[in-house]
Parts: structure tokens; sequence; C-alpha cells
């Protein structure tokens, strides 16, 4: 069966579920947007661990959503699953004018600014702030905060501005815990969260991926230290942070 058949089996069998099964039956848009965030996360992190079975059916997880919105729409004659792919065959072919049209581009940047700048036109926004979604992660949503204020110049000229930064925003730091002044210590720590992601925006890191990386590396020797304890029928919780934190410096032998 082709892939074109097998997407309109999948319309077919959502159309059917919701006619008669009453879980399907009772969603709305509402209830469902859980699930696309959890999808998300998970297609996230089957790319992560290079595991593409499940990265495969996780996609798959995430078309359902899709569908299951365009279907709860279709009903309630807002829009149709047709609508929602015209809309963004549109929006490809006029945001890509070096691709579909006669704009010359030379590099990776200009394609993301002509992106922003056509997007901006399009959307009449009064602001290039506008547009970015308050639910992002806040690593996720500073970065492209700051992407986007870069593309009109407003950024430091060199590196070391940006760590000229992060050693001011530590020693503000520094002085408000000493302070004990617990309103200006949480500033100081979202300042200083702030200028670390610029330092990763201007090394081309994504601070989202790398924070997620760490987070991942953290779990790996913490559970390794777990094993070792547990392999000496000894418990976390009455080991010495020297006895820990030799295992700790053991994982990285073993594990990335």
């Amino acid at each position: 069966m082709s892939g074109e058949s097998e997407f309109v089996k999948l319309v077919s069998i959502m159309k059917r579920l919701r006619k008669e099964c009453p879980w399907d039956r009772k969603q709305t848009p509402q209830s469902l947007r859980q699930y696309i965030l959890e999808e998300a996360y998970e297609t996230v992190e089957a790319i992560d661990n290079e595991n593409w079975d499940e990265l495969r059916k996780e996609l798959g997880d995430m078309l359902l959503q899709i569908v299951f919105q365009a279907e709860i729409a279709e009903e309630q004659k807002l829009f149709t699953l047709k609508d929602i792919i015209h809309s963004v065959n549109e929006k490809l072919v006029r945001r890509h004018p070096h691709v579909f049209g006669n704009v010359e581009v030379t590099n990776e940047q200009q394609v993301k600014d002509n992106w922003e700048q056509i997007k901006l036109n399009e959307e009449q926004r009064s602001s290039m702030l506008e547009g970015i979604p308050r639910n992002l992660s806040g690593l996720l949503r500073a970065q492209r905060i700051q992407e986007k204020a870069a593309q009109v110049g407003f950024d430091w000229k060199e590196m070391d501005g940006v760590f000229t930064k992060i050693r001011e925003e530590t020693a503000e730091l520094e002085q408000a815990i000493q302070q004990k002044n617990s309103e200006e210590i949480e500033t100081e720590v979202g300042d200083l969260f702030f200028s670390l992601i610029n330092l990763a925006r201007f090394q081309k890191v994504n601070a989202e991926d790398a924070l997620r990386k760490t987070i991942n590396k953290f779990i790996s020797r913490f559970q390794y230290i777990e094993r070792k304890l547990a392999e000496k029928n000894k418990s976390i919780y009455h080991s010495s942070l020297e006895e820990m934190d030799k295992l700790w410096e053991e994982s990285k032998k073993f594990l990335n």
C-alpha cells in the first residue's frame, strides 16, 4: 500500500473512532494538548537516543495528533485537513523565494533572515519578538528571543563582550547572595542564565539540547553510583559523600 493510501486509511480510521469510540468521541482540542507535548518530547528523546525504530513510532503518534485535531476542527466546521496541508504548502513556497523565486542567497544565515523578514511582513506584527510561544521552555524561548534581536544587530560584536557580561552577572549574583536578598538572587540567577544562553548561541550550540544532554549524563552517572553501592549491599542513603564522589569519578571512565 502506498504512503498516500496509508494516510487516507489513517484519516478514515480517525473518523470512525470519533463516531464509535466513547473516549475518542469525548476529546476536545484542549483535552489533547497534553498528548501533543508528550509525543513531541518522546520524539526528541528517540532522536537523542538515535533509536530510529522508536522514532518511526513517535512520528506516527505525532501524526495521529495532527489528524485528531484536524478531524475535530472539521466537525466544528472550522477548517479541514486539506486546509492545513494547503496552508503549509503555500507557506513553504512563499518563504523559500531562493528556491521557488528569483531571490539569490549565499549562505544559511541569509535564508533564515529572509524567512524572518517575510514572516514579519506577512503577520503584520508590531514587534519582532511577537510570535515566540510563551509555553516554550525558558531556555529555548530565551535563545529564540536572542536570535531575533540579533537579526537587527542588537547583539554583542565579539565573544569578549559575552564573557564580560557573564562575569558581571556572576559578580552581581555573588553580591546578592552575600546580602541574602532572595528577590535579587532570583533576578541575578535569571540574568546569568540569559547570559550563558547568549554564550551558547554565539558558539552555535542549542542551549536546550546542551542542558538535556547534561541532565541525561548526570542521570547515567548517578545511577552508576546506585548500582555500585547496591552491589556492596549498601544504601545510597547511608553512604558518605566521599564514597559517592569516588564512584562518580569512576563512572566517567565507563560512561559518556
